[in-house]
């Protein structure tokens, strides 16, 4: 007989420094597979200041990234009990964003970025997150296919939705792109395309343009 249990549990996540209270805005960015949140926050810790915190949650689940030694990388879920895992993000994400809210009086702008599976995980996420996103940025990932439309299109209608994609991007197939066309005439919000010249990974001065809201 197949059951589970309730139990309190630890998680990681990563900040760019001590909030003060005072920043205007935070910046969520969640890894892709067998990513650890300590390194991809440094792609990202150039762009900290005083205004702006960022936040590097890391996926609970881990393994080596080669045999049974070496390397360490975590992940958000994988297909073995997928919507255990998906429960469990959300209200790791939630309760992390609910403890970091606690710091201010004035209440800072949310933006978002999902890098490869990351990306499907922050749109899970954001859409049933009781708070509001002011920017969505999928890079080199995209929608959940299992999203709950009419959530998800009432969510992402008050966001800006940033989709980047690497021209040189292996991991991106044409089949994976058709499904996502689909889902996103499906979804019935307006969406900024980005390019750029590379594969599957966070390019610095595209990222940087988009931080600075240049873009």
């Amino acid at each position: 007989m197949k059951s589970t249990v309730n139990f309190s549990y630890e998680a990681l996540y990563y900040l760019s420094h001590s909030p003060t209270g005072k920043e205007k805005e935070i910046w969520v960015v969640l890894h892709g597979y067998k990513q650890l949140a300590e390194f991809f926050l440094r792609k990202f810790a150039p762009f900290s200041n005083e205004d702006r915190l960022i936040l590097a949650p890391e996926g609970t689940n881990y393994s080596y990234l080669k045999e049974f030694h070496g390397r360490i990388g975590a992940n958000w879920m994988t297909s073995y009990e997928r919507e255990l895992a998906i429960a469990n993000n959300h209200r790791f994400l939630d309760q992390v964003m609910k403890n970091l809210l606690e710091h201010y009086f004035i209440p800072p702008k949310i933006h978002v970025l999902g890098f490869s599976q990351g990306a499907a995980t922050a749109t899970r996420w954001i859409s049933h997150w009781p708070g509001q996103v002011s920017t969505l940025i999928l890079w080199a990932g995209g929608f959940a296919h299992d999203l709950d439309l009419d959530l998800a299109r009432e969510k992402f209608a008050k966001a800006r939705l940033i989709l980047v994609t690497g021209e040189q991007d292996e991991l991106i197939t044409e089949d994976q792109v058709s499904k996502q066309e689909t889902l996103i005439q499906q979804l019935e919000v307006p969406i900024t395309r980005l390019t750029f010249q590379g594969g599957h990974e966070i390019e610095g001065s595209l990222l940087e343009k988009i931080l600075k809201q240049e873009i």
